[in-house]
């Protein structure tokens, strides 16, 4: 039995058409991006059959509105309070450097006032300056640590209130952000 030529152009068509049904019927794999809402961690679902393409649209246009809306783009907040954070620690940093030193700074200092006083008290010069050097030092230290302290907490408050800032002003954002995207007929969670 012989195939004819038309037969096997007929049965490579047929082929073809089946192959690109089946390729259309099959979901396009994932592209490894995350949507914009994915980023900001909501949850979008096409409730009236929109595409990917629709939808990556709509997210933008529901992101612009809602940055109008609160007056804040939660990506150029995280940005910000890193760089707060920054300045916190920097800020902590250069106390750190600023004391460096205070002991000697006052074992010097409790050595002059020592000197003073034991050569006005028993006119031993040498011994008072010794007992001053030593005071001086433990008092230098305790300031450093006291300035220490004192910086840390403050930059530990700074972080916190800029940490909250910026989840209240993320959480505004999110709200603004799905009812734009509810109202065009998305289910949405976050």
């Amino acid at each position: 039995m012989r195939i004819k030529r038309g037969q096997v152009i007929l049965v490579v068509l047929l082929a073809v058409v089946v192959l690109g049904v089946v390729q259309a019927q099959s979901p396009a794999p994932p592209t490894g991006q995350k949507s914009l809402a994915a980023t900001l961690g909501v949850y979008v679902f096409p409730n009236a059959g929109q595409d990917a393409s629709t939808q990556s649209k709509d997210e933008g246009e529901c992101y612009n509105w809602a940055v109008q809306q609160v007056g804040v783009d939660p990506f150029q907040a995280a940005e910000q309070a890193k760089q707060q954070q920054a300045q916190a620690q920097a800020s902590v940093d250069a106390t750190k450097a600023a004391t460096s030193g205070a002991g000697a700074k006052g074992a010097v200092k409790g050595a002059a006032a020592g000197a003073l006083i034991g050569e006005i008290a028993s006119d031993d010069a040498g011994k008072g300056a010794a007992i001053g050097a030593t005071a001086g030092v433990v008092a230098g230290r305790s300031r450093k640590r006291g300035a220490e302290k004192q910086a840390e907490a403050a930059a530990t408050a700074q972080t916190q209130q800029v940490q909250q800032a910026t989840k209240e002003q993320t959480d505004a954002f999110k709200k603004a952000f799905s009812v734009c995207l509810e109202s065009k007929k998305y289910m949405v969670k976050y």
